[in-house]
């Protein structure tokens, strides 16, 4: 296969089913070889389905929360392919409960894989890189694709382990992108709204006749053109994607700034700060669409 990320190589995390079958489906259809990492023996489907399709694909089986799947990952992808370029963090569970009930396995579980499983993979693709850019003495092609969610800004109520490990994937993507731009590195961060069996009590069944604007098949461009050398520039940004819209979000911002006429006193506090905070938020701004 040629195309748009011919002769490069991806790993794609979580890739058996859902988001990260299309992903890995839709970087195959750009030219990449994948390798393609779940938990169970469907991702050998994923992989003979991108075969079939005249594309190069193997399998790593294996939980990205321990350190050893993230480091054959790597080291599988420079043995059948002679290096990586491409690493698609996908995996992720949920155990949603309420925090009061949240049992501490529960909250574990989730950071395990959703942001444990991101880092480790990230640390042994950085790692591999650097020593890259280092041995041929110019920045690598590498590109890393992480899947937050916008629950890490929204905090839904009953997924606290959900938001907090979404909100420390952006953490780590931005770092990342910053640490790591040097030897060739861009990090970005998706946000992506679609139908899987993840999110099935989220979002319900779709539309029984006409294209479903929360499928998967509306996300997987966006990652294909992250992966790209056209996205040479796009690096640290966190982007929401559905149907036919990309929402850009900005980092944190100061939303006011409160002084004090010294040092401040409990009655000042109040009247300033709890004045200003218990007062009607703005209305936020309608998001462009395109």
């Amino acid at each position: 296969m040629t195309g748009l990320l011919g002769g490069r190589t991806a790993i794609v995390t979580g890739a058996s089913e859902g988001l990260g079958r299309a992903e890995a489906l839709a970087l195959a259809e750009a030219g990449a070889n994948l390798v393609i990492n779940a938990r169970s023996a469907r991702a050998d489907d994923v992989a003979a389905d991108i075969r079939r399709a005249g594309g190069s694909a193997v399998t790593c089986i294996g939980d990205v929360g321990d350190q050893a799947t993230a480091d054959r990952l790597v080291a599988t992808a420079i043995a059948e392919f002679g290096g990586l370029d491409i690493l698609v963090n996908n995996a992720g569970i949920i155990r949603d409960r309420m925090v009061f009930n949240m049992s501490a396995e529960e909250w574990d579980a989730v950071l395990r894989v959703n942001l444990r499983g991101t880092f480790l993979t990230t640390r042994a693709a950085t790692d591999h890189w650097r020593r890259r850019a280092k041995q041929t003495g110019e920045p690598v092609y590498a590109r890393i694709v992480n899947t937050s969610s916008e629950a890490y800004a929204s905090g839904p109520p009953g997924a606290a382990n959900y938001a907090a490990s979404k909100a420390g994937v952006v953490a780590l993507t931005m770092s990342t992108a910053r640490g790591c731009a040097s030897f060739g590195v861009r990090a970005n961060a998706i946000c992506p709204r679609a139908r899987t069996a993840m999110t099935s009590d989220v979002f319900g069944a779709g539309p029984e006749a006409g294209e479903d604007p929360l499928s998967v098949e509306h996300v997987a461009p966006l990652v294909v053109y992250l992966a790209s050398p056209a996205a040479d520039a796009v690096n640290g940004r966190v982007l929401v994607a559905y149907g036919d819209r990309i929402d850009v979000m900005a980092a944190p911002t100061v939303e006011a700034s409160l002084r004090s006429a010294s040092r401040w006193s409990q009655d000042e506090l109040h009247d300033v700060l709890g004045g200003y905070l218990v007062a009607p938020s703005p209305e936020p701004e309608s998001a462009v669409t395109g």
